[in-house]
């Protein structure tokens, strides 16, 4: 009903209604080359009827007959080439104007996304998130290093000692309670050490909260 207050069309409506009418041309005109393909096929059969018959005036009216339909027949094909032409240009158009549209639509979006981010908010959540991280990974290396200290295995260690132990005998060595007891002691010094430092770095971010 809108068509009766004089609702004026869209472009795109425009171009829909004009391709609609170029492709009925071309049908239009497809089947009239049809029509005419099978004239000129009946003409060739009466031409050799007429030749066989020896009616050689009537061979002649019938020969330039089909002279002109194969004529007609290249211009259908002809006038068919030029409508399909405009036709992809008018499917051209309309493949512009829709990216067009879709770009109008992701440009306002940008803006909006734009104007609406705050970067020196951006920035110091940014900040936050990498000194939380930090402390993230600090935790847990120290929880690695206290579940690895908690989950040692004496038997472990036992049987290295028994197996160096009689790797020297068979080597007519012998290993004493000093070297035995020395590594042990600089081991426990070393973790004493890192969990020192690990705890400074852990109170010196908490005093920058």
């Amino acid at each position: 009903m809108e068509w009766l207050f004089g609702r004026k069309k869209t472009p795109a409506e425009m171009l829909r209604e004009h391709q609609r009418a170029l492709k009925k041309a071309m049908r239009e005109l497809d089947r009239e080359k049809g029509a005419l393909e099978k004239q000129e096929t009946k003409l060739k059969a009466d031409i050799k009827k007429s030749a066989q018959a020896g009616q050689m005036e009537v061979t002649k009216i019938q020969a330039k007959d089909l002279v002109r339909t194969r004529k007609h027949v290249r211009k259908m094909i002809m006038m068919r080439t030029q409508i399909q032409a405009v036709s992809l240009k008018i499917q051209t158009l309309k493949s512009t104007e829709t990216m067009a549209q879709a770009m109008k639509g992701v440009a306002k979006a940008m803006g909006r996304m734009n104007k609406s981010m705050n970067l020196p908010q951006l920035m110091q959540i940014m900040r936050e998130f990498e000194r939380q991280s930090e402390i993230m990974d600090m935790k847990s290396e120290t929880m690695d290093d206290a579940i690895d200290e908690a989950m040692g295995d004496e038997e472990d260690e036992e049987e290295t000692e028994e197996i160096v132990q009689q790797v020297m005998e068979e080597l007519g060595l012998s290993m004493g309670a000093d070297m035995v007891n020395a590594p042990h002691t600089a081991v426990k010094d070393d973790v004493t050490n890192q969990d020192d430092l690990l705890q400074k770095r852990l109170d010196n971010l908490k005093n920058d909260q």
